[in-house]
């Protein structure tokens, strides 16, 4: 299938201040490169015909670390959230549809992009999103969904009821949105969580509420949607890197 209508949206504007280092998180290496650039060598992959990188902690040095992928990079002068970082990016995305990334998550496959980018075309969805099972899901967002099995809300854990935790589908970050939609709703995007943030979660909600289609693609391959957000998890993305490219490992499944 083509991928020629998708703008890859990147974040990669955080601190990261769980890393417990003055380095931008994406910038810190997997495999001898920085985190962000196996993001953008997948989007390489994918054939995107735009990449757009919004940048913030460290901006000089994010930019001149994706040059070479001729992006076009966006500031986020203030971290206010992962809507608000999306949200900045309006004005330089060109194509119908948006597909959003997270600089620090350098293991997705394309074959998994791929698929989300076909079920959202197929279905007709306004919002796509991949979820993964996770055995162990304690920091991640957790997807509600309904007894068809459609997404109803994503739900921070932060801000989440004890049953909701209980839930192990969760949020990789990861969404392919039609670009109208997208940028309509995070406009009425309001800080009313914990953090006080603007959540691109939120979006979810109210397509949900004006009754548009949000499908998920489910992936049981945990290192597929593994954000590096502590020395810890790099250690673990290199660990998984290097299983995957071990002589007779088999293709990570999705």
């Amino acid at each position: 299938m083509s991928t020629t209508t998708v703008t890859a949206v990147i974040l990669a504007a955080g601190k990261g201040t769980r890393m417990n280092s003055d380095l931008a998180k994406v910038l810190h290496p997997l495999a001898g490169r920085p985190l962000v650039m196996h993001v953008l060598d997948t989007c390489l992959e994918l054939k995107v015909n735009q990449k757009v990188v919004v940048v913030g902690h460290q901006r000089d040095a994010v930019e001149m670390a994706v040059a070479p992928w001729l992006p076009t990079c966006v500031l986020q002068d203030r971290q206010l959230g992962t809507g608000h970082a999306v949200l900045v990016t309006e004005k330089a995305v060109t194509s119908d549809l948006v597909l959003v990334l997270c600089g620090d998550c350098p293991l997705t496959p394309a074959t998994l992009l791929i698929e989300l980018i076909a079920k959202h075309l197929a279905t007709g969805a306004a919002c796509t999103g991949v979820a993964a099972r996770m055995a162990d899901p304690t920091g991640y967002g957790r997807m509600v969904t309904d007894a068809q099995g459609r997404l109803t809300k994503i739900v921070e854990h932060k801000d989440a009821d004890e049953a909701t935790r209980r839930i192990d589908l969760i949020n990789s970050g990861i969404y392919v949105f039609n670009r109208t939609d997208l940028f309509r709703c995070l406009k009425a995007v309001k800080p009313t969580n914990a953090q006080g943030e603007y959540y691109l979660t939120d979006v979810v909600g109210m397509l949900v509420g004006e009754g548009k289609g949000v499908e998920l693609v489910v992936t049981d391959d945990v290192a597929s949607v593994l954000g590096v957000n502590t020395p810890a998890d790099l250690a673990t993305a290199e660990r998984l890197r290097a299983q995957r490219l071990a002589p007779g490992a088999a293709t990570a499944a999705h």
